[in-house]
């Protein structure tokens, strides 16, 4: 039963081959591409929405546009077909999580996603047990930062968190459920 907790079986650090070598640094750090450009349905929907190709194109279409990197996103482009990314922060299909819920009320990526700004290849870096997330759900406040600053890889508050956190609970009137129905429906 130990097994079922350690970081390998909860698929932590792993790397997966995705369609396409998208580098997370170059595309949030280099070109200051935020999340939601790709990620164009988190604030929206339960999923937070993966890049099509269209998407891909938006750019690609004029930088890079012959390299054999991206041979994979022209040919799903030109024979509209999707990219067939990998999941790579996974829940039980038991489990119902809605990013938007979470992002509309200040939890930034980073808190369960990591400094994706600094992974080549994005692998998950938190356990997202059952555990971890009710230690947020009972104690928001940490985890909270103001709306503008949701997708800030690095954000710090400039004073002191708890009384940041507290001021945000109260403002965005975050009452997290610790009921069971509330991630398993």
């Amino acid at each position: 039963m130990g097994w079922v907790r350690t970081p390998y079986a909860l698929g932590e650090g792993e790397l997966l081959a995705q369609p396409v070598q998208f580098d997370h640094r170059h595309h949030v750090v280099d070109d200051g591409i935020d999340c939601r450009y790709c990620h164009s349905t988190v604030e929206t929907a339960p999923s937070a929405g993966l890049p099509s190709a269209d998407r891909c194109m938006n750019c690609h279409s004029q930088v890079w546009n012959q390299s054999p990197l991206l041979a994979a996103v022209r040919e799903a482009y030109y024979e509209g077909r999707p990219l067939r990314w990998q999941r790579v922060h996974r829940l039980p299909d038991f489990v119902f999580f809605d990013h938007s819920v979470h992002v509309n009320n200040g939890i930034g990526c980073e808190t369960c996603h990591g400094r994706v700004d600094r992974m080549a290849r994005v692998y998950q870096t938190r356990p997202l047990t059952m555990g971890w997330c009710l230690g947020c759900h009972r104690d928001p406040e940490k985890n909270l930062r103001p709306l503008d600053q949701i997708t800030a890889m690095g954000w710090k508050p400039a004073g002191s968190a708890a009384r940041l956190g507290a001021k945000l609970a109260k403002a965005y009137a975050i009452r997290p459920s610790t009921d069971c129905w509330a991630c398993h429906r």
